[in-house]
């Protein structure tokens, strides 16, 4: 994601997350282009908020596996 990005504001953090019709899951966009599937949308925005943890960007990658938590500060 970057600012040339429709929607996106020049200097504002974009996450996407959009559900896949016909499925209980959802897919995830963070601002640096990396992209991942989760069912749990409590885990989903660990990964979103614990950037850059676990962040790779490129392809999508869906992820059986819950991440791990992010730890509480």
């Amino acid at each position: 994601m970057n600012a040339d990005d429709a929607g996106a504001r020049a200097g504002r953090t974009v996450y996407r997350i959009r559900w896949l019709p016909g499925t209980d899951r959802l897919h995830a966009s963070c601002f640096c282009g990396a992209q991942r599937e989760f069912e749990d949308p409590v885990v989903l925005w660990d990964w979103l908020l614990g950037h850059p943890e676990g962040h790779r960007p490129g392809r999508a990658a869906a992820q059986d596996a819950p991440a791990p938590a992010a730890a509480l500060v």
